[in-house]
Formats: C-alpha cells, sequence, structure tokens
C-alpha cells in the first residue's frame, strides 16, 4: 500500500485517467474527490462489498432454481 500526504486541493493520479483531488478535512472525515473515465466504476468499500454480496445470493438461487428444474423434469421424463 502506498501512503501519501496531501494538502487540501492537492491532487493525486492514478495512472493517465484517475485523479483523486483532497477536497476538505474536517476532524476525522475527510472528502475527496475522484474524476475517472465512466467505463471505471468507483465505489465506496461498503457499497462494493454489498453489492458482491446481492451478486453471490443471485448466483446461489439461480444455481438452486437450475437444479429444481432439473430435478422437476427428471421426474416428469420418469412418467
Amino acid at each position: 500500500m502506498l501512503i501519501l500526504s496531501r494538502k487540501i486541493d492537492e491532487k493525486i493520479r492514478i495512472g493517465e485517467d484517475i485523479i483523486i483531488t483532497l477536497i476538505d478535512v474536517h476532524g476525522d472525515q475527510v472528502k475527496i474527490g475522484v474524476e475517472a473515465p465512466k467505463s471505471v466504476k468507483v465505489f465506496r468499500q461498503e457499497v462494493f462489498d454489498a453489492i458482491q454480496m446481492e451478486n453471490k445470493a443471485a448466483l446461489v438461487k439461480e444455481t438452486e432454481d437450475k437444479n429444481a428444474i432439473s430435478a422437476l423434469s427428471k421426474l416428469l421424463k420418469k412418467d
């Protein structure tokens, strides 16, 4: 992990397309601005984690649904 110190309005550049700007520091809260191409998704960690959990839950549900359909299909073919 790279750790950098910045003052308000100073920037950090990531590659050629992403710029992080320190906007404000107020107590223990830091506000940053992120400039990135629309093709780059930028999320707060807790939002990213929630999305990942929902995606995994959807995958499990889809797998369960496919298994149920397959089992039903096998039952119907026996007759």
